[in-house]
């Protein structure tokens, strides 16, 4: 049973777009709650919520996507 080169590639590519957004996302709310006193707080918040769950999302895809190509190759 091969692996999928190509299906693997397309894993790997999902995690290293995650893997900024690992970084990003947190900072960005912890910037958010240092700035309580501003009226952008609570939007700066939802971008780094929004940021956070990407980032989940991301890397639980890309995780598919590798075991997916390692033992699932034919589909």
């Amino acid at each position: 049973m091969p692996t999928n080169r190509d299906m693997l590639a397309k894993g790997v590519k999902y995690l290293a777009g995650s893997l900024p957004l690992m970084f990003l996302g947190p900072s960005v709310i912890y910037n958010a709650f240092m700035n309580q006193h501003t009226n952008w707080h609570y939007l700066v918040l939802a971008i780094g919520i929004i940021l956070c769950i990407t980032s989940v999302f991301f890397a639980f895809k890309g995780i598919k996507t590798i075991t997916d190509a390692f033992f699932d190759g034919d589909k």
